[in-house]
């Protein structure tokens, strides 16, 4: 079991959606809680929300910045404390077929989605594997294991995230190092992010899912798909069905395919 209380966190994207709920359960907890997110004036209204709850600190930073999350990263070990619970949660999608694409979408989408994780990671797991302790928190997505649709460049940066994460946890364990690493692997979430999705398969409450996701870091789960057997179905499908009869089952009988037909996301 990972104990929160006293560690300092640091969650990416963590003024909005299910990051902002996560933040508020590890003050509950009684972390010291660190936001990174693009938006100033989110982190400072989540920053005067939850001053009562405990500690907690707030940095306005565009992750798809190389330099600005180094610079970053220093001054958070300066100001507050050396991260001991790291959740990479920032993301973005893009809802068209690819290609209507832009080159800009690509790389935007690729940058905050699958690099960024990795650059924020390599900014605090030195200290990790130093003190030889840590929890690294990827959110991924069930896009990641399932093609579909209008998801094509955010599918592949998910996918990504998961042969990334669960590398690193494989290779933290070769080493002896007490470093966990849960990959979470999310249905549809409604934080406004998809708007517009419609789904046989019941979209994830907020507050729920946010939920899951600190208990897993407090479990030390390995994994997790919020989806029960439907993920296992999946999965096994993938496995033991051709690609046309797996095309059928997920297409036609999950629907999934069809899901983002109308995703309109967050509207400006």
């Amino acid at each position: 079991m990972t104990d929160l209380f006293g560690k300092t966190v640091l969650i990416t994207g963590g003024a909005a959606g299910i990051g902002k709920i996560m933040a508020r359960l590890l003050l509950e907890r009684g972390a010291n809680v660190v936001i990174w997110d693009i938006d100033a004036v989110k982190i400072d209204e989540t920053i005067t929300e939850f001053a009562k709850k405990g500690n907690i600190y707030g940095y306005q930073i565009d992750v798809s910045n190389i330099q600005k999350i180094e610079d970053t990263a220093k001054q958070v070990k300066a100001d507050v404390a050396k991260v001991d619970v790291l959740i990479n949660n920032a993301g973005i999608v893009v809802g068209k077929f690819f290609h209507e694409h832009s080159t800009k979408d690509i790389t935007k989408t690729m940058t905050i989605n699958a690099e960024a994780p990795m650059h924020v990671t390599k900014a605090f797991i030195g200290d990790m594997i130093e003190q030889n302790s840590g929890h690294i928190c990827n959110i991924a997505s069930s896009g990641g294991l399932i093609s579909n649709p209008k998801m094509s460049v955010y599918a592949a940066s998910k996918w990504s995230v998961i042969g990334w994460s669960d590398t690193l946890r494989i290779e933290m364990n070769q080493l002896q190092k007490n470093i966990k690493v849960t990959t979470v692997m999310p249905y549809y979430i409604n934080t406004g992010m998809f708007d517009g999705v419609k789904s046989k398969i019941p979209i994830l409450d907020p507050e729920a899912a946010a939920l899951t996701i600190v208990r897993a870091i407090e479990k030390n789960q390995k994994m997790l798909t919020i989806l029960g057997y439907i993920y296992r179905l999946t999965r096994l499908g993938q496995a033991i069905m051709p690609v046309s009869v797996f095309d059928w089952f997920a297409g036609k009988l999950l629907g999934i395919y069809k899901t983002m037909e109308h995703f309109k996301g967050h509207q400006k």
